[in-house]
């Protein structure tokens, strides 16, 4: 069966992937000309490599890790120690750790906290403590509740004080969904913290040895293709065209430099396209029905990744990094943390700017005075001097719309990735998935959306066959009975 596939982001390609292991052939089209959708990067006129964000793997993503496993490439995963650092704005130039034992989870992560005494008071460990119980004890039908309040309301529920909020969360929210704790589903954070307090390695970190998209997205091309399967750049979605009963007869693909324009038909679609985007591409007979309706409910949110070269040395960290900056929240120096970056003399920091809304639109110049003015605080040592360190260069990487805007009130406008459409499905982790807006969301989407279709075609089958005995002969040589990896 031919699958034609909209996106060859991360859930476009693991659907690819997942349908080529069931013995389908898909078909990907990407309409840039680079692979990687939300993790796409890119290579300047240096041979250095910049990207559309700051890509972190837990060990609290299972679906990432077996596709890992199962790509053969589990190598290309840099784990770093199991810790999370705190740069500290009112003590320039320190940090606050969060270290956690080879213990069992969640014992690891109380010690974690109680060790701490730089950012948490006795009292405020306790009060954080008090707070969290309720959503470890009660459950994820507990959490799955909580997403009627922002995740500051939430911690106000629960006693917990404004000085914890801004301690710990700001930052924690801002690498999540790149909104503030005002702003962001208590879903959100409470589905994270659960994860990570719950495995023993969940929050547990890696980088990738070099950018994902020729250490990561590649493979899982060179995967599809090797088994059948096809991937194009440079092949951007028109519309989608339509039988008269409202089915998908083709994707019509734009030509590019004067090519005339080409219809792709197959016997199965899936959009694999951001929300923003689809909502566009809908056609009209679709608009009218309550499925697509609750779409206009999702609005993807502003993002902005800043890469700066310096001439020497910041830090020697070899981990992400956090911050109470009103701007820089999450940043690392990527030239310690990435073997394909590596740089023993100098430091490239890639740094998330959020919330990105009211920066979206200034000049790349504009941004990188701002940065820099907050990192001369979190490094006076090196730009309060005499002899003060050196930007060499830089890039910004602006997202006007990336992953959904985790506000209370989302989860009842995420959709399944079956529509009422008979051959046209969704993947994307805007799509109804118990991870949320992530990497490991979008790669369990596309899982999920594989499964769909194997699961739909499996049903198509026995209704055609005339008997169990020879349902069984046709499934297996149709390959759509195979069973994909929970």
């Amino acid at each position: 069966m031919r699958v034609a596939i909209a996106g060859a982001g991360l859930a476009g390609l693991s659907c690819a992937k997942y349908l080529t292991d069931a013995g389908h052939t898909p078909i990907v089209l990407e309409r840039q000309d680079v692979l990687g959708g939300k993790v796409a990067a890119w290579k300047d006129a240096d041979g250095d490599w910049y990207e559309t964000g700051l890509h972190v793997f837990f060990g609290a993503y299972p679906n990432m890790l077996q596709l890992f496993k199962e790509l053969d490439i589990e190598d290309r995963l840099q784990w770093k120690e199991h810790t999370m650092i705190f740069n500290q704005p009112e003590k320039p130039g320190t940090y606050s750790r969060f270290d956690f034992p080879d213990l069992p989870a969640p014992l690891n992560g109380i010690v974690a906290i109680l060790r701490n005494n730089d950012m948490l008071t006795w009292g405020e460990k306790i009060q954080l403590a008090k707070g969290l119980v309720p959503a470890m004890l009660r459950g994820q039908k507990y959490v799955d509740e909580t997403d009627n309040y922002t995740f500051s309301e939430w911690l106000k529920r629960q006693g917990v004080s404004d000085e914890v909020q801004q301690d710990i969360f700001i930052a924690a929210s801002k690498s999540l969904n790149f909104i503030n704790p005002d702003e962001i589903s208590a879903v959100v954070l409470l589905t994270a913290l659960r994860a990570f307090l719950q495995e023993k390695n969940g929050s547990k970190m890696a980088f990738l040895d070099g950018s994902p998209t020729e250490r990561l997205c590649q493979p899982m091309v060179d995967y599809i293709t090797e088994r059948g399967g096809e991937v194009r750049l440079n092949a951007p979605i028109k519309e989608f065209l339509l039988n008269p009963n409202g089915t998908v007869r083709g994707f019509l693909i734009r030509g590019l430099n004067g090519a005339e324009d080409e219809i792709l038909t197959a016997d199965m679609y899936v959009s694999a396209m951001p929300v923003d985007p689809l909502k566009v591409m809908l056609p009209q007979p679709w608009q009218k029905m309550e499925y697509f309706q609750k779409l206009d409910g999702l609005e993807g949110v502003p993002v902005i990744n800043v890469h700066l070269w310096f001439d020497r040395k910041l830090t020697q960290i070899d981990q992400l990094l956090f911050s109470r900056s009103p701007l820089l929240n999450v940043y690392a120096d990527m030239s310690n943390t990435c073997r394909g970056y590596a740089n023993p003399d100098k430091s490239m920091l890639e740094l998330v700017l959020a919330p990105a809304k009211d920066w979206i639109s200034k000049s790349d110049q504009e941004i990188i005075d701002a940065t820099m003015d907050e990192l001369k605080k979190l490094f006076p040592d090196h730009f309060g001097c005499d002899n003060p360190t050196k930007l060499l260069k830089y890039h910004v990487v602006k997202t006007p719309r990336s992953v959904y805007k985790a506000i209370p009130g989302r989860q009842q406008y995420r959709p399944s990735q079956k529509t009422p459409i008979a051959n046209f499905y969704l993947t994307g982790d805007y799509t109804m998935q118990r991870f949320l807006a992530s990497m490991e969301g979008a790669v369990l989407s596309g899982k999920l959306t594989a499964q769909a279709i194997v699961s739909d075609q499996s049903l198509v089958a026995e209704r055609q066959l005339p008997s169990v005995s020879s349902q069984s002969s046709v499934v297996g040589r149709q390959g759509t009975a195979v069973k994909l990896p929970s």
